[in-house]
């Protein structure tokens, strides 16, 4: 047994100990290190920045594989009229985000300040703020643990949609069929940024939703909104030890409206091209979780204290973060998790879905 517990790996601070503990740097030790766990038959988790995944308080009882390599660089494809930048997928993602609004690279500057690695971005199609990286994204290039071979994966190969990929489909509790080893970008050149497509982001700026504005501009703002709901990391701020929203926003039925009350927001639901889907829509599980009766900081006070012992509760500033209060454990946070959905679905009939991949234990039944 190794001495590394997951609770060190992963932004909620939970997670017990490991059995074999690999940090690789880079993709020549990452494919040797899943090769060896393979051949070996033992069960096998790959971790990188650890902002989306809650393992067991028992541990993960086989090989972790810690995605450490570093590196952008500049395909410089002839005649592509923008920027083909590849990035190794154990990069900071914030510090590629960063680097790409130095560089004059537009189209992820509204996806600043989330926690986790480049290479774990592609799998559930990380967004926020209106963007997500399949607008950017051109290609993947993964080990495929099957055949035993790199296999890449084209943007019309991944199957994108909302926190979806066919990365995610391929991945059982934490251990996919295909380890991320590099992921490709396409992005035009500027100053300014992409087209805002989010409301909130859009008045801050002062700006309308389809116009542009300064790409170092975007990032500051959304640095700031994240920072005010405890979505940017912070050692003295317990709001952010959580996997940030740990429910997605359900996609429904345009009937399911007619059972919400007038003032229950709802969105025109959209494919990875950012194409309508007819006939769904797209709810806020803000909304959902605050007016089922989960107030942020739930969990902490009164009757709800008992549920986890004040140890997990909602973030204080948001309530889709289910956070670690100093002394949780998985368990806890699953107590949590578990109330807010029955809840949600004991007063409007929608069950809600977790984001975060977990492992070794769950909602309640």
């Amino acid at each position: 047994m190794s001495e590394m517990l997951l609770s060190e790996l992963t932004t909620a601070a939970v997670g017990g100990p490991i059995k074999n503990y690999v940090r690789a740097t880079s993709e020549s030790e990452i494919i040797e290190a899943v090769k060896t766990a393979d051949e070996a038959g033992e069960k096998l988790l790959i971790v990188g920045g650890g902002s989306n995944l809650i393992v067991a308080d028992a541990g993960f009882d086989g090989t972790v594989v810690h995605i450490a390599s570093e590196g952008i660089r500049d395909l410089e494809v002839p005649a592509c009229g923008g920027a083909n930048i590849r990035v190794q997928a154990g990069h900071n993602w914030d510090a590629f985000v960063q680097y790409a609004i130095d560089h004059e690279w537009v189209g992820i500057e509204a996806l600043s300040g989330i926690p986790g690695t480049v290479g774990a971005t592609p799998v559930q199609n990380v967004g926020a703020y209106g963007a997500e990286v399949a607008q950017t994204i051109s290609s993947v290039r993964t080990w495929d643990r099957e055949k035993r071979a790199v296999k890449t994966f084209a943007l019309s190969d991944l199957d994108f949609s909302y926190r979806h990929s066919v990365l995610k489909e391929n991945t059982v509790n934490g251990s996919p069929r295909y380890v991320v080893l590099t992921v490709d970008f396409q992005f035009t050149f500027g100053t300014l940024s992409a087209p805002i497509r989010y409301a909130e982001l859009g008045r801050r700026l002062g700006v309308e939703v389809g116009e542009h504005a300064e790409s170092r501009k975007v990032r500051e703002t959304v640095l700031e909104l994240r920072a005010s709901k405890g979505m940017v990391l912070d050692a003295d701020d317990r709001d952010t030890y959580s996997t940030g929203s740990f429910f997605t926003n359900p996609i429904v039925d345009e009937s399911v409206r007619e059972q919400l009350p007038a003032d229950a927001p709802s969105y025109p639901a959209t494919n990875a091209a950012g194409e309508v889907l007819e006939g769904k829509i797209k709810l806020s599980a803000a909304w959902l979780i605050q007016n089922a009766g989960f107030d942020k900081g739930f969990g902490l006070e009164g009757d709800s204290q008992q549920i986890a012992g004040g140890r997990a509760s909602l973030s204080t500033k948001h309530t889709l973060a289910i956070t670690n209060r100093g002394e949780a454990s998985a368990d806890d946070l699953m107590a949590i998790a578990s109330a807010i959905r029955d809840g949600v679905k004991e007063s409007f009939g929608i069950e809600l879905v977790p984001e975060p991949v977990i492992v070794g234990t769950g909602l309640a039944k």
